[in-house]
């Protein structure tokens, strides 16, 4: 059973969690009203933004990312390659491994996206230079995953 940290009693969560839960809810409305104008899923949009942040990775590394199965991922990526969105290469250091590459269509539906919501960029643009450098520096200390940024596969 995984450990639960102490969590202080005098302090409540409740504001901040309810914010962070109304923001990730337009977040993902947004982002799949923009998938969608590409005529991508959200996990598709997903998986070539995963692509643009960290680089190629292997299927195993983007299914641990996504908390899917191999399988789930698997289907994902054999729908952004048959679309010419992502290749898949063999890793330099292990012949094993297929790293998963973003192609140049990829690298352009993933910035078409992130161009196409609007809502998001509105309310960021709502925000001063020095508030948007706030946000971003809480909101890295918040990410559960800060150091899990896929790979590629360097070793066995």
């Amino acid at each position: 059973m995984p450990e639960t940290p102490d969590v202080r009693p005098d302090v409540s969560h409740a504001p901040l969690l309810d914010a962070l839960w109304t923001s990730m809810a337009g977040l993902y409305g947004d982002l799949t009203a923009a998938a969608a104008a590409q005529g991508l899923t959200y996990s598709q949009a997903k998986a070539l933004n995963v692509l643009r942040q960290g680089g190629p990775a292997p299927m195993r590394v983007l299914a641990a990312s996504f908390r899917c199965d191999a399988s789930n991922m698997t289907g994902i990526i054999d729908r952004l390659e048959s679309r010419g969105l992502v290749r898949r290469e063999p890793s330099a250091t292990d012949r094993r491994v297929k790293n998963v590459v973003l192609s140049e269509e990829g690298v352009a539906a993933i910035e078409r996206i992130r161009a196409g919501m609007h809502l998001t960029h509105r309310a960021l643009d709502a925000l001063s230079e020095e508030e948007r450098a706030t946000l971003q520096g809480l909101l890295s200390r918040l990410s559960p995953d800060a150091d899990a940024t896929p790979r590629a596969s360097k070793a066995p």
